[in-house]
């Protein structure tokens, strides 16, 4: 107990531990917006496109994460535009904008001079290297997306649930979308520190699909994937800091067990249910 209590006298620790609580919060919201509109191709493909950012970034010397938000943001804006206003199909759009983003930051990675030796973390995470300057930015994140989901909640279920509808309405379709797919692309960004670019979409959706077992309302699925996201973020770290293993890996994989342990529990809870129905005088 003492060596664990002992792990929060360290600063790096506590701003892991911090970012994890700041990521599940960013996550949860826009994961479950992501579930719900099943945009988790779309995602994936903002996801690997932003990579062509970071090898830019290497390359001429400037922030990675700066040329990822870069890459990321307008990938996300040309999915959109592309896959509305033009005749080329959305998966298209999204494999075109994903193997280039890819074959762009391969290409700018190999022309630096020397070994990029941060660059593992941008691929599968290290929540352990957060600095100040990202928990800022995963603050200033996670209030930008409480604001917009608190004023146009309304607005974001009918346009998540029924765009057609939405349109016929009068609501501002277009406008929300692309508001949204910005903050998709932002929130997959700046939370590549804490699962990688190749792990940062479970975070998006693993912790959704486990709320999903147990409700399919959008504001508790919001609440229950906020909550597990933390929690098996939280453990992840621990598991990542014990046995000295990538962070976003063990973040991971540990919301996987959650997501195993969830569907033994309901499916016990259906058994147990289907027993009731069967025999009403039926005990544990």
């Amino acid at each position: 107990m003492e060596t664990f209590l002992e792990l929060f006298d360290l600063l790096f620790f506590r701003n892991a531990v911090l970012a994890a609580l700041l990521a599940s919060v960013s996550c949860g919201i826009i994961g479950t917006y992501i579930v719900s509109r099943r945009m988790v191709f779309i995602s994936g493909g903002i996801t690997h496109a932003s990579f062509g950012g970071i090898g830019i970034g290497y390359f001429f010397g400037f922030s990675p994460i700066v040329g990822a938000l870069f890459f990321g943001v307008l990938s996300a804006l040309g999915i959109e535009y592309m896959s509305k206003k033009t005749e080329v199909r959305e998966d298209s759009v999204i494999a075109i904008l994903w193997s280039l983003g890819m074959a762009t930051g391969i290409i700018f990675v190999f022309l630096t001079p020397g070994y990029s030796a941060n660059l593992m973390s941008y691929l599968f995470g290290n929540i352990l290297t957060v600095s100040q300057l990202n928990l800022r930015l995963l603050l200033v994140l996670s209030l930008l997306v409480i604001v917009v989901f608190l004023l146009f909640f309304k607005t974001i279920l009918f346009v998540a649930f029924d765009e057609n509808f939405a349109r016929a309405i009068r609501l501002p379709v277009d406008a929300v979308n692309y508001l949204l797919i910005t903050l998709v692309a932002l929130t997959i960004v700046l939370n590549i520190r804490v699962a990688g670019i190749i792990l940062v979409l479970s975070l998006l959706t693993i912790p959704q699909t486990i709320a999903n077992l147990f409700t399919h309302n959008f504001k508790t699925m919001i609440f229950l994937s906020i909550l597990t996201g933390m929690i098996g973020s939280f453990a992840g770290l621990l598991l990542s800091w014990f046995l000295d293993i990538p962070s976003g890996a063990a973040i991971i994989f540990f919301l996987v067990l959650i997501y195993l342990l969830a569907r033994v529990v309901l499916q016990i809870r259906i058994s147990l249910k289907i027993k009731r129905q069967i025999n009403p005088h039926y005990e544990k």
